[in-house]
Protein backbone atom coordinates (compact mmCIF):
# COMPACT_ATOMS: atom_id res chain seq x y z
CA UNK A 1 0.00 0.00 0.00
CA UNK A 2 1.60 3.28 -1.13
CA UNK A 3 -0.02 5.37 1.72
CA UNK A 4 -2.46 5.11 4.83
CA UNK A 5 -5.21 6.06 3.78
CA UNK A 6 -5.62 2.94 0.85
CA UNK A 7 -4.96 0.95 3.75
CA UNK A 8 -7.52 2.27 5.35
CA UNK A 9 -10.30 1.79 2.30
CA UNK A 10 -8.76 -1.58 2.42
CA UNK A 11 -9.96 -2.40 5.45
CA UNK A 12 -13.47 -0.32 5.52
CA UNK A 13 -14.22 -2.87 2.50
CA UNK A 14 -13.34 -5.90 4.41
CA UNK A 15 -15.15 -4.74 6.99
CA UNK A 16 -17.95 -4.84 4.68
CA UNK A 17 -17.23 -7.46 2.78
CA UNK A 18 -17.22 -10.30 5.35
CA UNK A 19 -20.25 -8.77 6.77
CA UNK A 20 -22.09 -9.03 3.76
CA UNK A 21 -20.21 -13.17 3.59
CA UNK A 22 -21.28 -14.03 7.18
CA UNK A 23 -25.01 -12.60 6.19
CA UNK A 24 -24.87 -10.10 9.12
CA UNK A 25 -26.92 -6.73 9.32
CA UNK A 26 -25.53 -3.49 10.01
CA UNK A 27 -27.67 -3.37 12.80
CA UNK A 28 -26.51 -7.14 13.94
CA UNK A 29 -22.64 -6.44 13.48
CA UNK A 30 -23.15 -2.95 15.45
CA UNK A 31 -24.64 -5.30 18.56
CA UNK A 32 -21.56 -7.99 18.61
CA UNK A 33 -19.35 -5.19 18.71
CA UNK A 34 -20.83 -2.93 20.82
CA UNK A 35 -20.97 -0.50 18.52
CA UNK A 36 -24.06 2.15 17.25
CA UNK A 37 -25.47 1.18 13.65
CA UNK A 38 -24.62 4.76 12.82
CA UNK A 39 -21.39 4.48 13.39
CA UNK A 40 -20.51 0.90 12.29
CA UNK A 41 -22.00 2.66 8.84
CA UNK A 42 -19.85 5.41 8.74
CA UNK A 43 -16.74 3.48 9.43
CA UNK A 44 -17.50 1.22 6.62
CA UNK A 45 -18.70 4.39 4.02
CA UNK A 46 -15.17 6.25 5.32
CA UNK A 47 -16.91 9.15 6.91
CA UNK A 48 -15.85 8.10 10.00
CA UNK A 49 -12.24 7.05 11.15
CA UNK A 50 -11.58 3.96 12.15
CA UNK A 51 -10.18 3.51 16.08
CA UNK A 52 -7.82 0.18 17.32
CA UNK A 53 -10.64 -0.02 20.17
CA UNK A 54 -13.11 -0.38 17.26
CA UNK A 55 -10.82 -2.55 14.83
CA UNK A 56 -10.60 -5.46 17.55
CA UNK A 57 -14.10 -6.26 18.38
CA UNK A 58 -14.91 -5.65 15.09
CA UNK A 59 -12.14 -8.14 14.05
CA UNK A 60 -14.06 -10.80 17.04
CA UNK A 61 -17.21 -10.37 15.46
CA UNK A 62 -16.34 -11.26 12.00
CA UNK A 63 -14.71 -14.34 12.68
CA UNK A 64 -10.89 -13.01 11.72
CA UNK A 65 -7.80 -11.58 13.57
CA UNK A 66 -6.85 -7.88 13.90
CA UNK A 67 -3.56 -9.27 11.56
CA UNK A 68 -5.77 -10.54 8.81
CA UNK A 69 -8.00 -7.64 8.88
CA UNK A 70 -5.20 -4.59 8.60
CA UNK A 71 -2.42 -6.54 6.51
CA UNK A 72 -1.66 -4.81 3.76
CA UNK A 73 -2.63 -6.04 0.53
CA UNK A 74 0.22 -7.48 -2.58
CA UNK A 75 0.75 -9.33 -5.22
CA UNK A 76 4.06 -10.73 -4.41
CA UNK A 77 2.50 -13.34 -3.21
CA UNK A 78 0.21 -14.83 -5.82
CA UNK A 79 1.73 -16.67 -8.04
CA UNK A 80 3.77 -19.58 -6.32
CA UNK A 81 6.62 -20.54 -7.80
CA UNK A 82 8.17 -23.91 -8.27
CA UNK A 83 11.94 -24.71 -7.08
CA UNK A 84 13.73 -27.49 -8.60
CA UNK A 85 16.11 -29.56 -6.97
CA UNK A 86 18.28 -31.87 -9.93
CA UNK A 87 20.06 -33.62 -7.04
CA UNK A 88 16.70 -35.30 -5.29
CA UNK A 89 14.75 -35.53 -8.94
CA UNK A 90 11.77 -33.16 -7.47
CA UNK A 91 10.09 -29.97 -7.95
CA UNK A 92 8.51 -28.48 -5.41
CA UNK A 93 5.47 -25.84 -5.13
CA UNK A 94 4.92 -24.66 -1.66
CA UNK A 95 1.10 -24.33 -1.04
CA UNK A 96 0.98 -22.39 2.22
CA UNK A 97 2.82 -18.84 2.41
CA UNK A 98 3.31 -19.26 6.03
CA UNK A 99 3.52 -22.74 8.56
CA UNK A 100 0.17 -23.46 9.29
CA UNK A 101 -1.37 -24.75 12.60
CA UNK A 102 1.83 -26.55 14.50
CA UNK A 103 4.21 -25.25 11.96
CA UNK A 104 2.43 -27.80 9.24
CA UNK A 105 3.66 -26.98 5.53
CA UNK A 106 1.35 -27.72 2.41
CA UNK A 107 3.41 -28.58 -0.49
CA UNK A 108 3.15 -30.12 -4.11
CA UNK A 109 6.07 -32.10 -5.45
CA UNK A 110 6.84 -33.67 -8.49
CA UNK A 111 9.49 -36.72 -8.38
CA UNK A 112 11.22 -38.42 -11.13
CA UNK A 113 14.13 -39.92 -9.24
CA UNK A 114 13.25 -43.08 -7.90
CA UNK A 115 13.42 -43.81 -3.69
CA UNK A 116 16.83 -44.78 -2.43
CA UNK A 117 16.79 -48.86 -1.56
CA UNK A 118 16.29 -49.98 1.80
CA UNK A 119 20.18 -50.76 2.41
CA UNK A 120 21.51 -48.02 0.51
CA UNK A 121 22.13 -45.45 3.88
CA UNK A 122 20.41 -42.77 2.07
CA UNK A 123 17.32 -42.82 4.04
CA UNK A 124 16.25 -40.29 6.89
CA UNK A 125 14.76 -40.14 10.49
CA UNK A 126 13.35 -37.16 12.37
CA UNK A 127 10.58 -36.56 14.77
CA UNK A 128 6.60 -36.37 13.97
CA UNK A 129 4.92 -37.79 11.06
CA UNK A 130 4.53 -37.41 7.23
CA UNK A 131 1.41 -37.70 5.04
CA UNK A 132 0.93 -37.38 1.38
CA UNK A 133 -1.24 -38.20 -0.98
CA UNK A 134 -0.31 -39.02 -4.48
CA UNK A 135 -1.85 -37.19 -7.35
CA UNK A 136 -0.48 -38.83 -10.66
CA UNK A 137 1.51 -41.86 -10.62
CA UNK A 138 3.26 -44.32 -8.31
CA UNK A 139 5.27 -43.19 -5.50
CA UNK A 140 7.62 -46.04 -4.19
CA UNK A 141 7.73 -45.51 0.11
CA UNK A 142 10.66 -46.70 1.73
CA UNK A 143 9.86 -47.49 5.18
CA UNK A 144 12.72 -49.41 7.39
CA UNK A 145 12.69 -52.70 5.28
CA UNK A 146 9.94 -52.41 3.75
CA UNK A 147 8.74 -50.95 0.26
CA UNK A 148 5.06 -50.14 -0.68
CA UNK A 149 3.88 -48.90 -3.61
CA UNK A 150 0.90 -45.68 -3.32
CA UNK A 151 -1.19 -45.85 -6.80
CA UNK A 152 -2.53 -42.61 -7.29
CA UNK A 153 -5.65 -41.83 -5.21
CA UNK A 154 -4.23 -43.09 -2.33
CA UNK A 155 -2.38 -41.66 0.72
CA UNK A 156 0.02 -42.59 3.17
CA UNK A 157 0.89 -41.76 6.89
CA UNK A 158 4.11 -43.01 8.59
CA UNK A 159 5.89 -41.99 11.60
CA UNK A 160 9.18 -40.39 10.38
CA UNK A 161 11.05 -41.71 13.02
CA UNK A 162 11.42 -44.64 10.77
CA UNK A 163 13.71 -44.52 8.31
CA UNK A 164 11.91 -43.32 5.21
CA UNK A 165 12.37 -42.24 2.09
CA UNK A 166 9.78 -42.03 -1.06
CA UNK A 167 10.64 -41.87 -5.20
CA UNK A 168 8.74 -41.63 -8.49
CA UNK A 169 8.29 -45.37 -9.57
CA UNK A 170 7.68 -46.49 -13.14
CA UNK A 171 8.25 -42.73 -14.32
CA UNK A 172 7.11 -39.56 -12.81
CA UNK A 173 4.84 -38.95 -9.85
CA UNK A 174 3.39 -36.07 -8.12
CA UNK A 175 2.28 -35.61 -4.47
CA UNK A 176 0.25 -33.38 -2.40
CA UNK A 177 2.20 -33.56 0.88
CA UNK A 178 1.68 -32.27 4.77
CA UNK A 179 5.28 -31.55 6.87
CA UNK A 180 5.59 -30.90 10.38
CA UNK A 181 8.71 -28.59 10.68
CA UNK A 182 11.32 -31.23 10.62
CA UNK A 183 10.06 -33.11 7.49
CA UNK A 184 10.03 -29.74 5.80
CA UNK A 185 13.61 -29.42 6.64
CA UNK A 186 13.82 -33.03 5.56
CA UNK A 187 12.19 -33.09 2.27
CA UNK A 188 12.06 -29.64 0.66
CA UNK A 189 15.92 -28.83 1.64
CA UNK A 190 18.89 -30.01 0.25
Amino acid sequence: MKQDGDLDALVRQRIKSLRTARGLSLDELATRCYLSTSTLSRIETGHRRISLDQLAPLARALGTTLDQLVESATDEDVVIRPVHDENRGATTWLLSKDSGPHGMTVAKMRLTEPAPAPDSGKLGVHPGKDWFTVLSGTVLLVLGERTILVETGQAAQFSTMTPHAFGAHGGPAEILTILDHDGQRSHLHP
